[in-house]
C-alpha cells in the first residue's frame, strides 16, 4: 500500500523543526507540503533558481577541521624538519678545530658570565672575533669554469692515469685564492688555485698511481673555501665524475691459439693442410698424400698426379669459464691472477676473431670488444657461495653454449681433482676442454691430464705461455 503525497513523512530537519514552537510547526509544516508535492525525482535549487548538490545523494564527507593536538604536531614536525636542515649545512661547514673552537668560546663565555672572571671574559672575546673572522672567508665567489682531462680513461694495473685540470675565471670579477679538491675512489688530491683576475686561467697536472684492479671515480671536482686556520670550510661542485677503468694484467699468447678444430662454418687460417674443408689450390703430387684428394681432371690435363690442397678452419665459438667462488681461492692473489689468465685466453681468442663467450657465476660477461671484455673484468668480484662453485659453472656452460668448439675452466688451488672431473664431464660432448688452476705456491707450470680435459697449474701470469705450449705440444 503507497502513501500518498499528502500523507508522506516530513523530513527529519522539518520534524526538528516542529518541536520547536507552534509557528515553527506550521512553517514546517508547509514546507513539508510544498516539497511532498513536488516532483519527488527533481533536483534541489537554492534561492537563485541552480541546482544545487545534495550531500546524501553525494555521499561525500565535508573536510574536519584538525584538533589543536594535530596543529602542535605539524608544527612540530616542520620546525625539526627545518632544524635538521640548518644541523646539517652547519655540520658541512665546521671543521673539527672548528668545533673545538666554539665549544671552548661557550665555555669560556659562561665562566666569564658566571664567575665574573676578567681574564675568561677576556679569552671568550679573543675567541669570539677569530670566529668571526674565520666565517667571513666563507663569503666570495667561486665561479671557475672547470675542465677536467683525463688521458686515457682504461689503464692496466701498475700503470698510471695521467690528467688535467684546468680553471678559468669567465666572470667580470677577481675570484680570491681556493682550494681545488679531486675525489679519486677513496683518496683525494688538493691543489691551491691563485687569485685569479677577469680571463686567468690555472692549469694542474696529475697522476693516478693504480695499484689494484677496479673502476676509480675521478671527480667531481670541488671548488672549497676556508679559513687559514682551517676551522670552517664550504665547497662546491663544479663537474661530474668521471669513470676510470683499471683493467687487469694480460699477457701475449703469440702463436698459441687453442681449439684449430675442422668445421664447415669455421673461418680460415693463414696455415695450409692436406685434409680439410676449405680449398685453397692444387699441388703436385708428394709421397703420402691421400689419394682420395686426387684431382683426375687436372692430372689428365697436366700430366702429372695433382692433389688438393686445404686450408685448416677453425669453429670460432669459444667459451672461458671464470669460476668466482670465493672457496675455491687460498688468497686474493689467486683470484687476481684467474681474473688475469681469463683476460689473456679471451684476448687471443677475440684476435683469431673467434666468437668469445665469457662467464661467471653470476652471469655472461660482455665480450663483443677487447675493450668491453676487460671492463666487465674490471668490475668482477666473488659470487655468492650458494651460487656454487666450478662444477656449476660448468653446468650453465653445457645449457647456454651447446655448440662450443673450446672451453677453457679457469679456477683456484682450493679446486679439488674430483670436482674438476666433474666440472669437465659436464661440458658439452665432444669439445675440447682446458682448465687452468692458478696456484701461486708453485713456481714452474705443472700440466696433468683429468678425464678428457688437459688441466695446467700456474702460479704467475708470466707462466701461461709455457703451459699453453705444453698443451699443444
Amino acid at each position: 500500500m503507497t502513501s500518498s503525497p499528502e500523507t508522506a513523512t516530513p523530513p527529519r530537519r522539518a520534524r526538528r523543526g516542529s518541536g520547536a514552537s507552534g509557528a515553527g510547526a506550521d512553517s514546517g509544516a508547509a514546507t513539508t507540503d510544498a516539497s511532498a508535492t513536488g516532483d519527488l525525482g527533481a533536483p534541489r535549487t537554492d534561492a537563485s533558481g541552480a541546482s544545487a548538490p545534495d550531500p546524501s545523494d553525494t555521499g561525500l564527507v565535508s573536510p574536519r577541521a584538525a584538533t589543536r593536538a594535530e596543529r602542535w604536531r605539524e608544527r612540530a614536525d616542520t620546525a625539526r624538519r627545518v632544524s635538521l636542515g640548518i644541523l646539517h649545512g652547519i655540520a658541512d661547514i665546521v671543521r673539527p678545530l672548528g668545533w673545538v673552537f666554539l665549544a671552548g668560546a661557550v665555555v669560556l663565555w659562561w665562566l666569564a658570565l658566571a664567575f665574573g672572571w676578567q681574564e675568561m671574559l677576556v679569552a671568550a672575546v679573543v675567541l669570539t672575533v677569530v670566529l668571526v673572522v674565520s666565517v667571513a672567508f666563507l663569503f666570495g665567489r667561486t665561479t671557475y669554469e672547470i675542465e677536467l682531462d683525463l688521458t686515457r680513461t682504461r689503464v692496466v694495473v701498475g700503470e698510471r692515469a695521467v690528467g688535467g685540470l684546468t680553471l678559468a675565471n669567465r666572470t667580470s670579477r677577481t675570484i680570491l685564492p681556493a682550494e681545488v679538491v679531486l675525489p679519486v675512489g677513496h683518496g683525494r688530491g688538493v691543489f691551491q688555485v691563485p687569485r685569479l683576475v677577469p680571463g686567468a686561467e690555472h692549469e694542474e697536472v696529475f697522476a693516478i698511481p693504480t695499484t689494484a684492479r677496479g673502476v676509480l671515480q675521478v671527480g667531481p671536482v670541488s671548488v672549497r673555501r676556508g679559513d687559514p686556520l682551517g676551522l670552517f670550510e664550504r665547497t662546491h661542485d663544479r663537474r661530474q665524475a668521471v669513470d676510470l677503468y683499471v683493467h687487469p694484467r694480460t699477457t701475449a699468447l703469440d702463436g698459441l691459439s687453442l681449439g684449430h678444430l675442422r668445421d664447415l662454418e669455421g673461418l680460415p687460417s693463414q696455415h695450409l693442410a692436406r685434409d680439410d674443408v676449405s680449398f685453397h689450390a692444387l699441388r703436385e703430387y708428394q709421397p703420402g698424400d691421400d689419394l682420395r684428394h686426387v684431382h683426375w681432371k687436372s692430372t689428365a690435363r697436366a700430366g702429372e698426379v695433382m692433389v688438393r690442397q686445404y686450408e685448416e678452419t677453425r669453429r670460432s665459438h669459444f667459451v672461458v669459464g671464470l669460476s668466482s667462488h670465493p672457496d675455491e681461492y687460498r688468497s686474493a692473489d689467486e683470484f687476481e691472477l684467474a681474473i688475469s689468465v681469463a683476460g689473456s685466453v679471451g684476448l687471443r681468442a677475440l684476435r683469431d676473431s673467434r666468437i668469445l663467450d665469457a662467464r661467471t657465476q653470476n652471469g655472461p660477461l660482455r665480450s663483443l670488444s677487447a675493450r668491453r671484455f676487460l671492463d666487465e673484468l674490471s668490475l668482477l668480484g666473488h659470487s655468492r657461495p650458494r651460487q656454487g662453485g666450478v662444477v656449476a659453472l660448468a653446468g650453465a656452460i653445457a645449457v647456454h653454449a651447446p655448440q662450443a668448439a673450446v672451453v677453457v675452466l679457469v679456477t683456484g688451488s682450493k679446486t679439488a681433482a674430483s670436482d674438476l672431473r666433474l666440472a669437465c664431464s659436464r661440458l658439452p660432448y665432444g669439445v675440447r676442454a682446458l682448465a687452468v688452476v692458478t696456484d701461486t705456491r708453485v713456481a714452474a707450470p705443472a700440466l696433468q691430464r683429468i678425464a678428457e680435459a688437459d688441466v695446467v697449474t700456474v702460479g704467475d701470469l708470466d707462466q701461461l705461455p709455457r703451459a699453453v705450449r705444453k698443451v699443444l705440444a
